[in-house]
This record gives structure tokens, sequence and C-alpha cells, in this order.
């Protein structure tokens, strides 16, 4: 009898503990139960380059990002296609200049996506007497703030503390990213300052196509001269062109430079009508004003399209000041 009862309570036990095994595994099996860390990203979307590159250092492995306005395309004159509209409208969160760069875009679709889409302007954090103002734009500034490096950090602060509240699960891991990519702007910002001080300040003067530099020169010591406005969507005219050259040819400008989304006929106008009056301006090279360059090159990063550009610049006033001397 003792026999029979303990057999049938082994049985029972073991029965037990297989019913148990089952349940957990059907729990840790429930989707309900998975990481949210490990297994959900944010859906985010950012308008240009300049940003999406922010979106992609500080949020990395825990987004799925999507840039609108690709490698040397002008964001003052992009209309969204139908696949950009569908992109932005899957996204749950989008980044933006804010200061109407992109206004077709804002227009077009995030005015009409506003009341069911995250839209977060990455200049908002920036102080209003920090911007250039202008009457070029609607609201008043010139919106191209990522030539300041200094301003452009306060955009990657915008772009950490907005995906931190919006993921509290992986805030810690946006504000550790953060703080390493913000180390790395500071360091820019600093060796920007020390090579535009190469150049003598009298010949720091920055002649590109349209002038989309200004805060570049505020920061970096530069007078900057464009031959369009700041919006590329007003053409220059023939008085433009006559008035840049006198001025280069009255400065003795050594050098002056083309940009990768916009066409460089103004500037090479520029250079013939210089040329005509007996003097020669150098074209210094390519410079990245409103787009970065292919994805995978250093020029397709935000620190290697700017390191690029100042490079760019010293090289050729360097060399025009050494050819001079001679």
């Amino acid at each position: 009898m003792d026999r029979q009862i303990l057999k049938t309570s082994l049985c029972l036990l073991v029965l037990l503990l297989v019913v148990a095994g089952g349940c957990q595994k059907d729990k840790s099996e429930d989707p309900a139960n998975a990481n949210p860390t490990a297994e959900k990203k944010l859906r985010v979307a950012a308008t240009i380059s300049m940003i999406t590159d922010i979106v992609e250092n500080i949020g990395r492995d825990r987004i799925d990002v999507t840039g609108i306005v690709g490698e040397g395309v002008d964001p003052h004159l992009y209309k969204p296609t139908a696949g950009d509209v569908e992109r932005l409208k899957d996204a749950e969160i989008i980044f933006y200049n804010g200061l109407y760069l992109e206004s077709k875009i804002i227009g077009a679709v995030l005015d009409k996506m506003a009341y069911k889409t995250k839209a977060v302007a990455v200049t908002a954090g920036t102080l209003r007497s920090q911007l250039r103002t202008t009457s070029e734009f609607q609201g008043g500034y010139d919106p191209h703030v990522w030539h300041d490096v200094s301003l452009w950090m306060k955009a990657a602060e915008k772009v950490r503390d907005t995906l931190a509240q919006a993921d509290p699960d992986n805030a810690e891991y946006y504000l550790s990213n953060a703080k390493r990519y913000l180390a790395a702007l500071k360091t820019l910002h600093d060796d920007l300052q020390y090579l535009a001080a190469q150049i003598p300040a009298q010949r720091r003067v920055l002649v590109t196509t349209h002038d989309a530099f200004g805060y570049f020169g505020r920061a970096y010591g530069f007078e900057v001269r464009g031959l369009q406005g700041l919006n590329t969507e007003t053409e220059a005219g023939v008085a433009d062109v006559r008035d840049l050259a006198a001025y280069i040819i009255e400065h003795r400008i050594p050098a002056m430079f083309v940009e990768t989304s916009t066409p460089s006929q103004g500037i090479e106008a520029v250079q013939a009508a210089v040329r005509a009056k007996g003097f020669e301006v150098q074209i210094g090279g390519r410079l990245f004003a409103d787009a970065m360059g292919t994805p995978g090159t250093p020029q397709g990063t935000y620190i290697g399209m700017t390191r690029h550009n100042i490079d760019t610049i010293v090289d050729a006033l360097r060399v025009e000041l050494a050819y001079r001397r001679q």
C-alpha cells in the first residue's frame, strides 16, 4: 500500500513539473512579455541630411531613420514625392529644420500631418537672439544654422531630448550617445576656429554661390559674399554678377567657391567677368552648403562635410596667398 501511494505521488509530482514548465515557456514566448528595448524601434524621419546624421548618431540601433532630402539636393527647391509623403506618414517622429528651409515639404506635408504625427523643429532649442535675421525667409531668420557647429550642438540636444522623452526605456542609451557626439562636435568647433585663424583676418573673405555661410562667417571670422541671396529660389541676374565681380576686383579676392547642391554657372560667369577686367580669380573648390556628400564617404557625415569645407577654404586661400607673395 505504501509503495502504491509513493508511486502515485511521484507521478503527480512529475505531472506538475511538466505543466509548470509548459506554462513558463508559454509566458516567455508571449510578445507582451518581450523586452521592448530589444525589439521595438522608433520610426523616425528627418528632412535634410544634416538632421538625419544627428538622429543616426544619437538613436543608432534603437531607431529606424529615414532621410528625405538626399545628397546634392537643394532643400530650398525640393518638392516631396508620393513616396516621401508615405515615409513621413509612417514615422512616429519627424525632425525638420524649423526655419522654413524646407518650405515645400512643410506646406505640402508637415502642416497637414501635425495633428497626428510628432513633428519637431531641431532649431527650437536655439535662442532667437542667436539667429541671423533676414527678410528672405518666412519667419525672418536664416535657416543655415548647421554652418556654426556650436549652434548645431543645440540641434543635437533637441534630438536627444525628444528621443529620450518618446522612448524612456532607452533614455540612458540616447543620453550616452549624445554625450559622445556632442564632445566630437565641440572638438570640431575648436578645430574650425584654429584652422580659420591660419588665414590673416583681412584675407578671410568667402565668396560662394549663395549666401548660405553667414553663420560660418560669424562664428569663424569670415566675411561672406554670395552671388545669390539666402534662398536659391531667387535667381542671380546680370547686375548681381557685375556687382560681385567688381567687389572681387576691388578687394583683390584670390579665390571663390562653388557649391555641390547648386549649379556652378553663376560663379563661372563671375569668374569670366573678373577676367574680362584684367584680374584673375580662381575657383578654389566645391563646398557642401545645403546637403552632405555621398553616404559612406567622409563627406557623407556632418563632421566630415564640415571638415571638408574648412580644409577646402583654408587650403585654397593659403595657396593663393603663397602664390601672390612670389
